[in-house]
């Protein structure tokens, strides 16, 4: 009787792994955001047990172009990531859980990061084409029935020494998105990058951090997150957030995403 129990439930246990590997209990219409930029995107904080939970009405973008029920590291699936282990905690986890508690619709993740990237190399024609890896996986994302809501772009450090010359690419990056999308008004949330001076100038940061606050004066539809208050990963040489920053930068970015949300 225990064997044919156990049987049966192993039986259970296939079946819904196939239903889940098929999408058939993937929602037909999802809320898509894209979640890109260099490490503190692509999570470098640890991975506590607490954030290692399959997170609920949340999906995530797999290696086959199909939604799975997500779960840390989100950017597991990323087409141009460093190796596997650098993978930990980003801003996506807490910022897709409060989506989907704020709104109530199912959330679908695109997260295609890459640690200790420059801004050079995500703009569109880049010999390293992270632009057209992004741009691939977004329409794969949309063909399935979701619908665009916002980009978030956490990146910076490894160009935050000229504001001026960053602004400039980051407003040719989001108009060639916005134009290749079709979406000429989706809505994009940038962040500001450590605030501590990791970075061996006088001024540190904060010539960047001030660019990034006037977002909305040079690009459209567009609003910025604030990093004050977060704490460093290492210590004050190292620019990644911890898991708590992570964890908080994520909810502000869900709360000025929200700013542009329409049912």
């Amino acid at each position: 009787m225990r064997r044919t129990f156990y049987l049966l439930s192993l039986l259970l246990l296939q079946s819904l792994f196939v239903w889940a590997e098929n999408g058939k209990d993937i929602p037909s219409s999802l809320d898509l955001y894209v979640c890109i930029g260099q490490s503190n995107m692509a999570g470098r904080a640890t991975l506590t047990p607490e954030v290692m939970d399959t997170l609920q009405n949340v999906y995530l973008l797999n290696d086959k172009g199909r939604f799975e029920p997500a779960v840390n590291p989100l950017n597991r699936y990323s087409t141009i990531r460093k190796e596997m282990s650098m993978q930990r905690l980003g801003p996506a986890y807490s910022f897709a859980k409060e989506m989907f508690l704020q709104t109530k619709r199912p959330v679908g993740l695109v997260v295609n990061a890459r640690g200790g990237s420059s801004i050079n190399s995500w703009l569109k024609g880049s010999k390293d084409g992270y632009y057209e890896e992004a741009l691939s996986r977004i329409r794969t994302a949309m063909k399935q029935g979701g619908i665009l809501k916002a980009i978030i772009w956490h990146q910076g450090e490894a160009d935050c020494s000229n504001p001026e010359a960053y602004k400039q690419k980051l407003i040719s990056l989001v108009k060639d998105l916005r134009t290749d999308l079709e979406l000429p008004d989706l809505p994009v949330v940038v962040g500001q990058i450590s605030q501590w001076n990791w970075t061996k100038r006088e001024a540190g940061t904060i010539p960047f951090n001030q660019m990034i606050k006037k977002v909305s004066s040079f690009i459209p539809n567009s609003d910025w997150v604030s990093s004050k208050g977060l704490g460093w990963y290492k210590d004050k040489t190292d620019p990644h957030f911890n898991t708590e920053a992570q964890l908080l930068l994520g909810k502000r970015y869900a709360k000025k995403v929200l700013k542009f949300y329409k049912h």
